[in-house]
């Protein structure tokens, strides 16, 4: 694999979301909660933590997701779920194209948004070297 992929090989599943990323999202949408953190990764007063486990519990509000990569598949389909019960949710999302995940339920969201190059995210040497997209799904 090289340099390339030993670079940014890593087992971390919840690294901060980026506030160049987030806050223009924030400003949009006014965020309620976000349904997948973390103490230290939060990025709304009110939020899910690995204990609740945010696949769990019925969301409300306006939701911020950015998910583990191991389990992405759970959390989309649990998005668009609960998007169509009337919530609104925003997820940072890996671009994996060629997933059932992505054809499922992705393809069924109201809006793509594609993200330009390798955001980093805090915690990170290096940008996320994958094309990361916002998937919204409007209540």
């Amino acid at each position: 694999m090289g340099n390339f992929g030993t670079k940014f090989i890593s087992n971390k599943q919840d690294y901060e979301t980026p506030y160049s990323l987030f806050e223009p999202l924030n400003k949009e949408f006014n965020f309620t909660i976000d349904v997948c953190a973390t103490e230290i990764n939060k990025k709304c007063d009110n939020y899910f933590n690995e204990a609740q486990d945010g696949l769990k519990q019925q969301w409300k509000g306006i939701c911020w997701m950015n998910p583990p990569f191991k389990n992405v598949g759970k959390w989309i389909e649990k998005a668009y779920n609960e998007s169509r019960n009337g919530v609104t949710v925003v997820c940072l999302v890996a671009s994996r194209t060629n997933t059932n995940w992505w054809h499922n339920f992705v393809m069924k969201a109201d809006e793509i948004r594609y993200i330009k190059g390798r955001p980093k995210f805090i915690g990170c040497k290096h940008g996320l070297p994958l094309p990361l997209s916002i998937v919204i799904f409007r209540g």
